[in-house]
């Protein structure tokens, strides 16, 4: 697992929090590689889904990456937190965004969780079925 300091700036509001997390995630997915395709991809209409990253890696797999923080494990922490119910949010904005395609690429589902002790990135977290 790789492990980055979280920031745990306490005058910050909850979205420059997530924000920075973001920043600090396309930052650390682009450093080992991957390039970015698209950020903060919602669907339209209300009940959708939303994905944080959009990164294509060296291979050419479409990369669709959730990115949470948390500064405790208390309930299971960052990636407990990705529910079955917010999976599927994300697949749907996944493959809504994939009918936009001429043709589909490969494609994976990765989790970068910041804890309190750092970053963690999860390849291939969890899978569309």
């Amino acid at each position: 697992m790789d492990k980055l300091k979280v920031d745990n700036t306490k005058d910050a509001t909850t979205k420059q929090k997530g924000d920075a997390a973001e920043d600090r995630a396309l930052h650390h997915l682009q450093a080992k590689g991957l390039k970015l395709v698209q950020r903060n991809y919602r669907t339209p209409g209300r009940g959708g889904g939303e994905i944080d990253l959009i990164l294509r890696d060296r291979d050419g797999t479409l990369v669709f990456v959730e990115v949470r923080q948390r500064g405790s494990r208390t309930h299971g922490g960052a990636l407990a937190s990705i529910t079955s119910a917010k999976q599927r949010r994300i697949v749907f904005a996944a493959r809504h965004y994939l009918m936009r395609l001429h043709q589909e690429p490969p494609c994976r589902f990765d989790v970068v969780a910041f804890e309190a002790d750092g970053l963690h990135w999860y390849p291939a977290a969890f899978d569309a079925a």
